[in-house]
């Protein structure tokens, strides 16, 4: 390019810049775009974290669920315990003999008692009072029970802790996901303002067309990053929505603080002394309990039982309003002999579903022992790439800043400010996800390692 063309360029751009504003910054046309508008806010917000704690316990279906079983644990722990109880039934019968009307059917000769009968129709009451003395079985499956509930109000423990967890991750990338959107709208903005400049500096014989398609495609590129991250932001709302237990769309208050995001979980939560008594480690040891009782249980079953039963039978006679007519008292002993295969059966079932439970335990202590490795690991990864980012939006903001005086001295390319453009929103963009990751991280480390009640 000759010094004469040069010259050229340089006054035309100097044109561009004085017709864009007296008062505006350098290559900052002033420029309109619908797509600059914010997206609309979510029909309802969350102000704090207590707020959506409280939404997440009251409308919850996963916590509702856990609290049902830990219910329906304990109802058949009294089921199993009942089988230890005295048992006690009454029964009133009335009966009258068809064929024989003037005997009274099911009432023993002499049982009316000396100078009395036994009314027609028969009216009789009967109650039977029997209590288990010796049933290892029945105490087998009290104990599996007992442990089967344990179980159950650790899995509660379990989900309340990655109810907190979960919320905590959703309301960071929801935050994430809002800022994200304004530096899209920021970058669209930043690249409507080169591709203003450039189509201004084309008209002036400052650029060629190339110039302009350069910055044009730019255009094309912010704004497709801006529309998927309209539609991110969209679906993490819905997300939260869905976390707080409903099924609408939920956003951030601007108010609401993140930064006290670690300090206000360690106030619902506690940290444990060790891995093994997490929640969920704490539930499978109960399941392998339980399933070991219940199979004993099963096993049980080949010995003998021994009880004691008493009788009181009463009737209503003639004359006189009735009598009791016998109280007997046995003691029973039952010796299973047996029955095609079903006590068999049923212990190689629990046997089976002894096994399980322990691969299942098993699993459960090596996903939890990982999960914990990789979150303290992720909290020095996440600083780490926090510093990076820094320097990588440092850079490329000043490499951005270079770019704009050579390109208005006419000594720089459109496609070096565009990628100069380019390079800067994207570094912009990854500071913002990294900082958002980063409190990630310190949340994932301490709720790995916590036990969340209430």
């Amino acid at each position: 390019m000759s010094h004469r063309s040069r010259g050229v360029r340089r006054l035309a751009l100097a044109l561009v810049l004085v017709s864009a504003s007296t008062h505006a910054e350098p290559l900052s046309p002033k420029v309109e775009d619908a797509m600059l508008a914010p997206v609309p806010p979510a029909p309802r917000r969350v102000k704090s974290w207590g707020e959506a704690l409280a939404l997440v316990r009251e409308w919850s279906t996963d916590l509702r669920g856990a609290e049902a079983g830990v219910e329906r644990a304990n109802g058949r722990w009294r089921q199993a315990l009942s089988a230890l109880l005295p048992d006690a039934r009454t029964q009133a019968a009335v009966a009258q003999d068809l064929l024989h009307p003037s005997l009274a059917p099911g009432v023993l000769p002499g049982a009316a008692g000396d100078g009395r009968t036994a009314t027609r129709p028969a009216v009789t009451l009967t109650t039977t009072l029997t209590q288990s003395v010796i049933d290892l079985s029945a105490w087998r499956g009290l104990s599996s029970a007992r442990e089967a509930e344990a179980g159950a109000v650790a899995s509660l423990q379990d989900v309340r802790r990655r109810l907190v967890l979960g919320l905590a991750q959703t309301l960071v990338a929801t935050v994430a996901a809002e800022r994200a959107a304004e530096m899209n709208r920021v970058g669209l903005l930043r690249a409507l303002e080169r591709a203003a400049l450039t189509q201004r500096a084309f008209e002036l014989g400052a650029g060629n067309q190339l110039d302009v398609v350069r910055v044009q495609q730019d255009v094309a590129v912010a704004r497709g990053a801006l529309v998927a991250g309209d539609e991110q932001l969209r679906r993490t709302r819905e997300a939260l929505g869905l976390a707080l237990g409903f099924g609408e769309s939920f956003g951030v208050d601007p108010s609401f603080d993140l930064r006290g995001l670690v300090d206000d979980t360690r106030r619902d939560c506690a940290a444990l002394e060790n891995l093994d008594a997490r929640a969920d480690l704490v539930a499978a040891r109960a399941q392998v309990a339980a399933a070991r009782d219940s199979r004993r249980q099963a096993a049980a079953g080949y010995l003998p039982t021994f009880g004691v039963s008493s009788t009181l039978l009463g009737l209503t006679t003639e004359p006189g309003f009735g009598r009791f007519a016998t109280w007997s008292v046995s003691a029973v002993l039952a010796l299973p002999l047996w029955e095609g295969g079903l006590r068999e059966g049923l212990v190689r079932e629990r046997t089976g579903i002894e096994k399980q439970a322990e691969a299942q335990l098993e699993d459960t202590r090596r996903e939890a022992s990982v999960e914990v490795a990789r979150a303290r690991r992720s909290v020095e990864v996440a600083e780490a790439l926090v510093t990076t980012a820094v320097e990588s939006r440092d850079l490329a903001e000043r490499t951005d800043q270079l770019t704009r005086r050579a390109f208005e001295v006419g000594r720089g390319s459109s496609l070096e400010l565009v990628q100069s453009g380019a390079a800067l929103r994207e570094a912009e963009l990854n500071l913002v996800l990294r900082e958002f990751e980063r409190v990630q991280a310190h949340l994932d480390a301490f709720l790995t390692e916590a036990r969340c009640n209430g």
